[in-house]
Parts: structure tokens; sequence; C-alpha cells
């Protein structure tokens, strides 16, 4: 589905603009989570450890984008969505938390330092997002990180069959309800700009992620 310029986005849908976001943006469309190096190469198992401990920094701790967005929440309609997800993503951080356990400690590479405070730097970003005042801007990070953490969890999945963890069910990424719930809450122009830029952000963020989990990879591998 082809995205809509997000200056544009007041004269189409915004649930169908989430959607297009997603898939053009977010991790789908990143090369590195669909890599055969890290899904069955060599050393993926270190690659897919390296993954697990980063979005733990990420979206392992409580409280969470979900979390913090909730308390935003005045509608019925999000506040429904937002007791359900913040549910749900307790769950994914517990899964997170089994697969740290499996991986074991996170690989040497040249640089961590720089890794680390990369994504600690990003870990603030994402939580200032999630506490933004701007009305839409918490729900639309919310959204999309639920929205992309179904292709997050194609990889993760991957790891724990590769280290012996049973996945959990992940069944919160109805895309067609988040999208009406999208297009509901964006009552007007400036509400549907601010949630479609709070959505941009979580998928900028994991796509700096997932280049900063290929550039590890490429310097274990000519260290």
């Amino acid at each position: 589905m082809a995205s809509a310029p997000l200056g544009m986005a007041r004269v189409a849908h915004t649930g169908q603009t989430l959607l297009a976001c997603v898939a053009d943006r977010g991790s789908a469309a990143h090369p590195w989570p669909r890599d055969a190096e890290l899904l069955r190469g060599e050393h993926s198992v270190r690659g897919l450890a390296d993954l697990i401990h980063y979005l733990c920094t990420l979206h392992g701790r409580y409280p969470g984008v979900i979390d913090h967005a909730s308390l935003r929440a005045v509608d019925a309609a999000s506040r429904s969505w937002f007791a359900q997800a913040t549910y749900a993503f307790a769950g994914e951080r517990a899964y997170l938390a089994r697969l740290a356990v499996a991986a074991g400690p996170v690989p040497s590479t040249p640089g961590s330092a720089g890794s680390d405070s990369t994504v600690h730097t990003q870990r603030h970003a994402l939580d200032m997002l999630a506490q933004s005042e701007r009305n839409g801007c918490a729900l639309g990070a919310s959204l999309a990180l639920v929205l992309d953490w179904a292709h997050v969890r194609e990889v993760l999945d991957t790891a724990a069959q590769r280290l012996g963890v049973e996945p959990p069910p992940y069944a919160i990424a109805d895309r067609s309800g988040l999208a009406e719930l999208a297009d509901s809450y964006a009552a007007s122009p400036a509400i549907q700009r601010a949630l479609l830029f709070g959505a941009e952000q979580i998928l900028h963020q994991h796509h700096g992620l997932w280049d900063l989990l290929e550039a590890r990879h490429q310097a274990r591998a000519h260290g």
C-alpha cells in the first residue's frame, strides 16, 4: 500500500494512512529483519541475542510507551483499548525477559559503548513521545508500536524457536480495529497530524534500531 505524505494526511483516512506508514516505514520495510544472516546464518544466534537485549532496553521495562500513553487517554474508546493493550504488552515484556535469559549475555561487539548510548537515547525519546501533551501523539505512538510489533514478533519468534522458548500468541494487532480507532479519534486535522506524527516517530526509532543491529553484526564479522 502506498503511503501518503504526512503533510497531506488530513485529506485521507487516518487509519489507512497509519497502516500505510507502518508498512512503508516500519520494521517490515527494513532489510535486516528478513536477512538470512540474522535468521539462519552461522552466527545468527548472536545476532538474535543482540536484538533481544536491545529490545529489552527499548521496550522491556515498565512503564513503557503504552503505559505512559494510557495516562493521557480521556475518551471511552481509547481508554478501553489502552486497558487491553497495557495488559497485552505486559505479556510481551515477560516474553522478552524469558528470551533474554535463554539468549545469554549481550554478544561482545566492537563499539558497544556507543551502541548502548544510542539505544538509551532512543528509550528516552520514546518515553518523551508517549508522555507528549499534544493531543493524539501518544495514542499514535502506541498504535504504531502495537502494529509494528507484529513484524518485530516474527523475528522474536524465530529466536524463540532457536532458543527453545514457546512463543505466546500475539493477538492485539487487529489492523482494521486499530485503523477504526485512529479514524474515530482524529476528530480534527490537528489531532490527525499529532497522531500520525507520534506513529512516525515510533517507526523512525524502530528503523534506527534495525540499522544499529545490522551495523553491530558487521562490526562483529570484521572485528
